[in-house]
């Protein structure tokens, strides 16, 4: 019996495989919380045997050439290798890009037509990262498991396609559904909105949560990163997100932190010893107008511009949608507080 595994981490795929849990485990880390939608076209390729597709837009990019060249799975389309499975899991954390890599891969697998074929899907109330390898050896290995059915495909699908849709009101609505299928994508759901634009400050809940840290004082930048604090608490963006929105507020047009010494947050500026020292031992402080935004008194997006994607929506200042956490509800651009 063949087995196959697709999980969310690769760092997790070893010890998968090391466990003797699976005869072929991949890993798919594609970034879907930040940035803009791919096409279509290139949804639809990301899952089918490689062609042309350009790097980091095809299922098998995560995990390395040595690994599929001994499986005999490279350039292999999903689908194709699926049939040729006799046991199929699917492995995630609760973090919300791995929500979202679930709902991408069971929306292109109803639409190609194998819906109907047995899929189990193991959840963790932790980062599929942060498993202990050694739970995995026990009889009946962490995480739990359970089984995804026809309606689940559907409920799905609706859910990629909302988050997909040019505007964020399909995916607020799915707060009206059912959501029990899926463990945790009713906080995913939630943790998504929150990145938008809140009405009185302009700033989404990571950016609130810099700004809440650098507070404290005493804040270097890294302090701020994923992790830092509470290493296993979900989160929505990861490093290179959190570091361009750390530029965003110290860098923008009326910036609310100061004392960012390098920047921007860049691939350039990691190669370079110099630069990434000096911005590791900057010191971050709160501006006045930070301190204003903080406490809800000033608008962030008043005075700087953002150019953002939020999942199939795209963000500007002149296309601003927001979120109320406390009430629950969005605003449309041109609307009041909007």
């Amino acid at each position: 019996m063949t087995r196959l595994i697709v999980t969310t981490d690769s760092s997790i795929a070893g010890a998968i495989q090391v466990a003797g849990l699976a005869d072929i485990v991949i890993a798919i880390e594609r970034r879907l919380v930040w940035g803009p939608m791919p096409s279509a076209a290139e949804l639809d390729a990301f899952f089918a045997p490689r062609t042309t597709q350009p790097p980091g837009l095809h299922w098998l990019d995560d995990t390395p050439d040595w690994r599929l060249e001994q499986w005999g799975v490279k350039d292999r389309g999903f689908t194709d290798l699926f049939a040729e499975c006799e046991a199929f899991e699917f492995w995630r954390g609760p973090e919300p890009n791995a929500q979202l890599v679930l709902l991408w891969l069971l929306d292109h697998w109803r639409r190609g037509g194998t819906a109907s074929a047995s899929l189990m899907m193991r959840y963790s109330v932790l980062p599929i990262g942060d498993i202990d390898p050694r739970e995995l050896a026990e009889p009946y290995p962490y995480p739990p498991v359970c089984e995804i059915t026809p309606h689940d495909f559907k409920l799905a699908s609706r859910a990629w396609r909302a988050y997909c849709a040019p505007t964020p009101q399909n995916w607020c609505s799915l707060f009206k559904w059912n959501l029990v299928a899926f463990p945790q994508l009713d906080h995913c759901v939630r943790d998504l909105l929150e990145e938008l634009p809140a009405p009185a400050s302009g700033l989404g809940a990571t950016e609130k949560r810099i700004l809440k840290r650098v507070a404290r004082g005493g804040v270097q930048p890294f302090d701020v990163f994923p992790r830092h604090q509470k290493p296993y608490e979900p989160f929505v963006y990861g490093y290179w997100e959190v570091g361009a929105l750390l530029d965003g507020l110290a860098r923008g047009e009326r910036p609310a932190l100061s004392g960012l010494g390098e920047g921007p947050f860049s691939l350039d500026m990691h190669n370079d010893p110099d630069r990434f020292e000096r911005y590791n031992r900057s010191r971050l402080s709160l501006t006045e107008f930070g301190k204003a935004v903080l406490a809800g008194e000033e608008d962030f997006r008043r005075y700087n511009s953002i150019d953002r994607w939020w999942g199939g929506t795209h963000l500007t200042n002149e296309r601003l949608w927001r979120w109320d956490a406390e009430t629950r509800s969005l605003a449309a651009p041109g609307s009041e507080g909007a």
